[in-house]
């Protein structure tokens, strides 16, 4: 039987690919053909080109809530995209197009819908972004990662089937972790994360109380690009990074309690791991607010505590990490006793039934 072909598009950003990741791992296994749709000059591109699949690169441009002289341009750069995108879908012929977000997926799933492909779209965030809310009228059928969101979405149209996560992550080692960051098994570990740019207001408090974490936790930091302070290179119990890939699986393995921003991935991941969380969203002057809406949607399940950034300072970190720590078998057993929801499996049957 010839092999069956899906079109996967999402980027801009980590979180808008590695949940396609997770999917595309599964479906080559089964003998799918898979490629993927993206801009060239997006995070995806390496992300897609390390595993092999085909990677077509389109025309796109941004889609923003503000002024900017750029807006005058980048619907030209869209309408390009928009037949780069039909012109690989007619080559491509997927049986289904599947869409994470981010700006570059739209043109995507109006080509797909412009060539009678069903397109599935995944809404990562509790509110759909606003790459997600222009493509709902093409989508076929959408997949949303928290059950709120089934309120916001087209009656019929929508599924709560949670996000997919990447085996890999889940099955870390933390010997292989404690082995990389030279840690030993005296004191728990401290994982925290501020996002693949780094979060300087976290990394300022945590460094100020730096001597005083040291006494409780082993500490690893992965704090950014261009973040590394030298000076605490050679410090006892603490690691930092401007970010890792192949080895983060082996640090979520190993770490105790989490300090993060609140992405949806993220969180997700943690949540899979039964990792406590203390988390610190993005304001809503830096976002659309929706890292604020994904806390709150956790600290209303038990599995979390929420330190607004605006509350943010070096000794309220302190002890809001030290209550988390204390309380973890808490949290531990509200994410245990949580909804579980198997989403591999319910996108991958979606999937099937879609492509026939």
């Amino acid at each position: 039987m010839r092999p069956r072909t899906i079109a996967f598009t999402g980027g801009g950003s980590a979180g808008h690919v590695t949940p396609n990741l997770a999917l595309i791992g599964k479906l080559r296994e089964s003998g799918w053909n898979v490629h993927y749709i993206g801009s060239g000059d997006g995070i995806e591109r390496g992300m897609i080109e390390e595993t092999g699949i085909p990677f077509h690169s389109i025309s796109s441009g941004k889609l923003r809530r503000y002024f900017d002289l750029k807006n005058l341009k980048d619907p030209f750069k869209v309408m390009k995209g928009l037949w780069d995108a039909y012109r690989v879908l007619g080559r491509v012929k997927p049986k289904v197009v599947f869409s994470k977000g981010g700006f570059v997926s739209v043109p995507v799933v109006v080509a797909g819908w412009l060539r009678r492909i069903p397109v599935i779209i995944h809404e990562s965030d509790m509110t759909p972004g606003l790459a997600n809310k222009l493509s709902l009228p093409f989508a076929s059928n959408v997949c949303v990662t928290f059950p709120e969101t089934l309120a916001l979405m087209p009656r019929g149209k929508a599924e709560f089937t949670g996000l997919p996560i990447r085996e890999e992550v889940l099955n870390g080692s933390a010997a292989r972790g404690r082995a990389f960051c030279d840690f030993h098994r005296q004191k728990p570990v401290l994982l925290i994360m501020g996002g693949s740019l780094g979060a300087r207001a976290i990394n300022d408090a945590v460094r100020a109380k730096l001597p005083e974490l040291l006494e409780r936790f082993q500490v690893v930091h992965l704090c950014g690009k261009g973040h590394v302070d030298p000076d605490l290179e050679a410090r006892r119990g603490y690691k930092q990074f401007e970010f890792v890939s192949r080895e983060l699986p082996d640090l979520l393995a190993l770490a105790d309690v989490v300090l993060s921003r609140s992405g949806s991935t993220s969180i997700n991941e943690f949540l899979a791991l039964r990792k406590p969380m203390l988390l610190i969203p993005l304001t809503k002057q830096a976002s659309r607010g929706d890292q604020i809406l994904n806390a709150e949607s956790f600290r209303a399940s038990g599995y979390c505590e929420v330190l607004p950034e605006e509350e943010l300072t070096p000794e309220e970190l302190l002890v809001r990490l030290s209550s988390l720590y204390d309380r973890r078998q808490q949290y531990i057993d509200r994410m245990e006793a949580g909804t579980r929801t198997d989403s591999l499996r319910r996108i991958l049957a979606l999937i099937d039934s879609i492509a026939g």
